[in-house]
């Protein structure tokens, strides 16, 4: 069973003071991969942010709520029961209850998130949710996101942003796309991110932003080893300064 916001994993051995770790980035630069590898090999707790506005999306979804309506969007915003896990072995949420991890994953959502978490009340929910979480990790915590950084975490104790080209970014959507469905297209697939980019980054609230004391991280040449190693190093850095 995956492990409940307060519960909490061993430190590994020689592990040093506790960090809270803000990791921002688009789509496609390997921030999923990368937290949830740098937590389990740190013994640190992982919260994927971007997993709670999908969450809501898919519940406003499944309730008839119209999501291009954000009078309607605001006003439904504080009524279902958001739950993440945040063991990085095993990361979950759930909705009133409900596993949501794999309707998450849909394109219908995907395709409504931007609409919903651009919509204030919805963004204040969730911040306010995620500060919690990170609040209640003793042994430190990697959290992931667009706004982490500048907005949810702005005293974590080390901001990296994560990017890619767009071409990287498509190859490495449209490679997890033909896994999951035997196909993709890649043009569709990289229009598809730069939208993405666009809702984000323009945005009135909370836009996707590099703060501005965030080590940057450009993950077009590099593997995924390469880059969980890359973060390890500039966290275990942080812990012995």
């Amino acid at each position: 069973m995956a492990a409940s916001p307060q519960e909490t994993n061993p430190v590994r051995p020689g592990a040093r003071a506790p960090v809270v770790v803000a990791i921002d980035g688009p789509s496609g630069t390997g921030k999923s991969s990368t937290s949830k590898a740098v937590a389990a090999k740190l013994g640190l707790r992982y919260l994927d942010t971007g997993a709670q506005y999908r969450a809501i999306t898919w519940w406003m979804l499944t309730h008839g709520v119209d999501v291009n309506d954000a009078a309607a969007v605001a006003e439904a915003a504080g009524r279902p029961a958001i739950v993440s896990t945040t063991d990085p072995a095993a990361p979950g949420i759930t909705a009133d209850g409900e596993d949501a991890s794999g309707p998450i994953r849909t394109q219908e959502v995907t395709a409504a998130v931007s609409a919903v978490s651009a919509v204030p009340a919805v963004r204040s929910r969730i911040t306010e949710l995620q500060r919690s979480i990170a609040a209640s990790a003793p042994e430190g915590m990697v959290v992931e996101g667009r706004d982490i950084g500048t907005t949810v975490l702005p005293n974590a104790d080390l901001k990296i942003f994560l990017t890619a080209s767009p071409e990287a970014r498509a190859e490495r959507r449209g490679g997890e796309l033909k896994a999951k469905n035997g196909q993709a297209d890649l043009a569709a697939t990289q229009e598809a991110l730069l939208k993405r980019d666009r809702a984000d980054s323009s945005r009135a609230v909370s836009p996707l932003l590099k703060a501005d004391d965030a080590v940057e991280v450009d993950t077009t040449e590099l593997t995924l080893e390469q880059v969980i190693e890359c973060v390890v190093t500039l966290i275990v850095e942080k812990q012995r300064a």
